[in-house]
């Protein structure tokens, strides 16, 4: 196989905030007090690109009040030790709790642009920024399948909500290439493909395949005017949509799951899909259409440490094949580096319950603990190529979700997954991926009131994936 070079590992960790909660994840994994020893130990891989957070929802607790003190103190570890992070300003649903609107509140766009220009002109050496991620994947869970605050649901929602938030990120992408004209915009957002599988499916998937790029069409000004969501969109008072004024991307970053993949049908849906294409190929169909350097910006699969190492191997295998065929693609990003926690419930609730997706395992005091998808990064991250990193046998669940990834995998030779391996895995052994709340608290003070019987009200589940998606 001919390549275009390694691909560059880059790190990242989770810190999506709850408001519900008054927490946010970096605090739940104690990354919040270790994160001077967890830079370290992803420095030792040799990994010195990061996605990496400030936390607004902490810096602005109080409405007009900046404290910078915690995030000076990361921000210059990183400058100091020639660490360079890919600044991520809002991540899912990171905003200050005063906002008590969320992404619907209508101060949400003024302080949001103060905010960003706040950071700018603190940190003009950043080398790369986010500055809204996933914009597509966190407005429609928050705007129209009702997962998230404020709790709206279908196409009304999903665009109150982008025609609230939109024009002040594409305004600070304006802002930043004046403030910082040497600085990179990665724009982060899934990468998905969906499929018919049966005839009266067409219509909803073909709608669905146009769906995934509006939001990134509309933030650069290039809205296709065939597109099939966009009747949609207009009938649901979008008009508005059409005038905001384009923003400016440098990197097109790629987020890619399992589950960004969806087969639609008659008889029930069904992610991820039994004949997913390559994720290969996915990253060329956003290449031709939007002709910009890209990177493989998250992805991780939840299952035992050994299963995630081939997850690695496959997707830096695809970033491989993408960069051969002529992709510009800048880096691999597994996210996060350590394990994440209460994506079990979507973040609805706060319970500690460690998602075990990361490089490096929680143990149950929250220690940081190796294994053989540890070793397989540390190869990764030397330049080791996907060839020559070791593929484990998969196991349940993960072995039935990417049955049909198994042909792109067929050229491998597989090995036993290490028997005496532990690790933070809980996932039971039929777990699927939903989009769903399992078993929510049945207190309506807790349980939003479009939340139902435990599952969001939706048109069609599944379209706007993100890392998220419950297994259980």
């Amino acid at each position: 196989m001919t390549t275009a070079g390694p691909i560059e590992l880059v790190g990242g960790f989770e810190t999506t905030y709850l408001p519900g909660h008054d927490r946010d994840v970096a605090e739940t994994t104690e990354h919040d007090i270790r994160w001077r020893d967890d830079l370290e130990l992803l420095h030792s891989f040799g990994v010195t690109r990061l996605r990496y957070p400030v936390r607004w929802h902490r810096i602005e607790a109080d409405e007009g009040e900046y404290d910078w003190r915690g995030t000076d103190q990361v921000l210059g570890h990183l400058h100091d030790r020639g660490l360079r992070p890919i600044l991520d300003l809002v991540h899912h649903t990171s905003y200050p709790r005063w906002l008590e609107g969320g992404f619907a509140d209508p101060r949400f766009g003024g302080a949001y642009l103060r905010f960003a220009e706040a950071v700018a002109r603190r940190y003009p050496w950043i080398p790369e920024y986010t500055l809204f991620n996933e914009p597509f994947s966190t407005l429609f869970l928050a705007g129209h399948e009702a997962i998230w605050p404020p709790y709206l649901s279908g196409i009304e929602g999903f665009v109150q909500l982008i025609a609230n938030v939109l024009p002040a990120v594409t305004e600070a992408s304006r802002m930043y290439r004046s403030l910082l004209p040497e600085a990179h915009h990665v724009y982060v957002d899934t990468c998905e493909h969906h499929y018919a599988g049966d005839e009266a499916s067409g219509p909803y998937t073909a709608m669905a395949n146009d769906r995934r790029f509006f939001v990134l069409d509309t933030f650069l000004g290039s809205l296709d005017l065939d597109s099939l969501f966009l009747p949609l969109v207009l009938q649901a008072g979008g008009e508005r949509l059409l005038d905001i004024e384009p923003g400016v991307i440098d990197v097109l970053g790629l987020d890619y799951y399992p589950h960004c993949q969806w087969r639609f049908s008659q008889e029930g849906n069904v992610v991820p899909a039994w004949d997913p294409i390559p994720l290969s190929a996915q990253i060329l169909e956003y290449w031709e259409r939007y002709r910009l350097p890209c990177m493989l910006s998250e992805t991780n699969i939840r299952g035992f440490s050994s299963d995630r190492a081939s997850w690695l191997k496959y997707t830096l295998e695809q970033c491989e094949l993408a960069a051969a065929a002529g992709v510009p693609l800048s880096g691999h990003c597994w996210f996060p580096f350590i394990d994440s926690a209460d994506w079990d419930s979507l973040l609805f609730r706060c319970e500690g319950n460690i998602d075990p997706v990361g490089v490096h395992w929680l143990d149950e005091k929250l220690d940081r603990r190796p294994s053989s998808m540890s070793r397989s990064y540390a190869l990764a991250a030397a330049g080791v190529p996907a060839a020559e990193l070791p593929a484990y046998r998969l196991r349940q669940p993960v072995a039935t979700w990417l049955r049909g990834y198994l042909p792109h995998m067929q050229h491998w030779t597989w090995e036993p997954p290490p028997t005496s391996e532990i690790c933070s895995n809980t996932t039971p052994p039929d777990a699927c991926i939903e989009l769903k709340i399992v078993d929510p608290p049945p207190s309506r003070h807790v349980l939003p009131p479009a939340l139902d019987a435990g599952v969001a009200a939706t048109e069609a589940p599944g379209a706007g994936g993100s890392e998220g998606l419950v297994t259980g």
